[in-house]
């Protein structure tokens, strides 16, 4: 950044993957606009001038979570079992956005693009239990509870060791129990 020479090409993208990298060594709340910066190799206000605070930046974290998470869903299909690989699949390969998502308190949840993520990915998990002939709102919780605390409990190392060490693997035979088939 010597002499003002310094242009960045996507100066929005590079702090989002500022963030991302952040989160993934500590957590989605130990990080500063300030360390963004440093990381992304900005100045220390370019953060505040995209984002305006934190919960914007985390805004647009969750925003292309959601993005992602419901893309990865759409992915595996309709069928329910494969839906819940998909989603413990992204919690393991996208960590720092599950954590980010799941977390509304720190960020903005009625923004736009947000809510736009958010929604798809609902609509094909709840097209999911529909189609696996398990209708109502409290099939669809249920669904979701058992994939989301498979994912959260292999994250935090909390299952047993000799589930081994491919989380899709170590969740199918739960899931497919579950879910009955």
């Amino acid at each position: 950044m010597s002499g003002g020479s310094y242009h960045h090409g996507d100066l929005r993208r590079t702090i989002i993957e500022a963030a991302v990298d952040a989160i993934s060594e500590s957590g989605p709340a130990a990080w500063s606009l300030r360390e963004l910066a440093r990381r992304a190799g900005v100045s220390h206000a370019a953060p505040a001038h995209h984002f305006g605070d934190r919960a914007g930046v985390l805004t647009a974290v969750a925003a292309e979570g959601y993005a992602r998470f419901a893309d990865s869903l759409e992915a595996a299909g309709g069928e329910l079992d494969e839906l819940g690989l998909a989603y413990v699949r992204f919690a393991v390969e996208h960590r720092p956005y599950f954590e980010v998502i799941f977390r509304p308190e720190l960020y903005r949840p009625d923004d736009p693009e947000v809510r736009t993520g958010r929604d798809r990915a609902s609509r094909v998990l709840t097209e999911g239990v529909r189609g696996a002939g398990e209708g109502g709102r409290t099939a669809s919780i249920a669904a979701w509870s058992i994939v989301h605390g498979f994912a959260h409990l292999w994250l935090s190392g909390a299952l047993p060791a000799d589930l081994g060490d491919d989380p899709v693997a170590a969740a199918r035979p739960v899931i497919h129990h579950l879910f009955g088939r």
